[in-house]
């Protein structure tokens, strides 16, 4: 029965992730997911950032958390002792962990005032980096079986999580997400996406399939990004990641205008920058002068120089401003 749910609540956030939805739109639809299975008075839900592990946004499930109460659950979450904050799970690779220690002190100064005293934590990750996590709260104590419920659907939250993070980012208007199967077939895909679709297609029929079914085979070795170009000259970004699915591997490939940022590297390498020019460039783009590019690479202003006419001559410029407008 236990599994039998589980695999349900999967096959439900893979919908939500091939949706468009952003993170909290995500979160707040998956804890009514989650709800009807392990019931708590109180959840609270949060997206976290892959490199800091620190908290970028919180959902709160249909009862709020008092508001009194915020300022010190976010402080006791960077509390030394204070037990199973989201670092320390993190840090000790655990999914699940429910909150028993009497020294807690949002047990003890938050929970209990409000009535309650059991707490079950969970993390999101995916590909061994924890994209969210979630708090969960109630009177009574939360079971064995519901523990290995929220690990077993931990999973696919951290994949839809991570995804609903990327569309969020790259957003510019409705968000292009490609659902699809390993074999390569495309499962769902928002409505936005035909517009790439036809973009595609401009070059060669049958293109967008094909691109989607590398984009899918690319995850096999983890996230896959890649820029290509579309009818017009101009550059679509092509990011894919793994999504957990009861139905075998499925990817999530998200498809969007590529920016100046993202095409810097690639026309570096295509210019034949070296190493030493291509971190000359980016302290140019960062607007930094001879004198402060010198120091802060250890070599003199003259040898800052010296790459940046090399540069100059690969890209056909005269200026820092030319070079800066060919790669922005």
């Amino acid at each position: 029965m236990w599994e039998g749910r589980a695999q349900g609540v999967r096959r439900e956030v893979t919908a939500l992730a091939s949706a468009g939805l952003d993170v909290a739109q995500l979160h707040a639809a998956a804890i009514a997911l989650v709800d009807r299975v392990v019931p708590c008075e109180l959840a609270c839900w949060a997206s976290m950032d892959p490199d800091s592990g620190a908290i970028s946004s919180m959902t709160s499930g249909a009862n709020r958390i008092p508001q009194q109460y915020e300022p010190l659950l976010a402080s006791v979450e960077h509390t030394p002792g204070e037990p199973h904050t989201f670092a320390a799970l993190a840090q000790r690779g655990d999914t699940v962990a429910r909150l028993g220690d009497k020294r807690s002190t949002r047990l003890n100064e938050v929970w209990r005032p409000l009535g309650l005293s059991h707490e079950l934590r969970a993390l999101f990750r995916a590909d061994d980096t924890c994209w969210g996590a979630a708090g969960m709260v109630r009177t009574s104590d939360f079971s064995e079986r519901e523990l290995e419920f929220i690990a077993s659907v931990a999973p696919a939250l951290g994949s839809a999580t991570r995804v609903a993070a990327r569309t969020a980012a790259r957003r510019d208007g409705a968000p292009a997400i490609v659902v699809v199967a390993e074999d390569g077939t495309i499962r769902a895909t928002t409505a936005s996406a035909t517009r790439w679709r036809e973009e595609l297609e401009e070059i060669a029929p049958g293109r967008f399939a094909v691109m989607m079914r590398a984009a899918a085979a690319g995850t096999r070795a983890g996230t896959f990004k890649a820029r290509v170009r579309d009818a017009h000259g101009g550059w679509i970004l092509l990011e894919a990641s793994e999504l957990v699915s009861t139905d075998g591997v499925e990817a999530a490939v998200t498809i969007s205008r590529a920016s100046g940022t993202e095409l810097t590297g690639l026309l570096l390498k295509a210019h034949g920058v070296t190493a030493r020019e291509r971190d000359i460039c980016h302290e140019v783009l960062a607007g930094q002068s001879t004198a402060e590019i010198a120091a802060r690479l250890a070599i003199s202003p003259y040898t800052v120089q010296d790459h940046l006419k090399s540069v100059f001559a690969k890209f056909g410029v005269r200026s820092r401003a030319e070079l800066v407008a060919k790669l922005s």
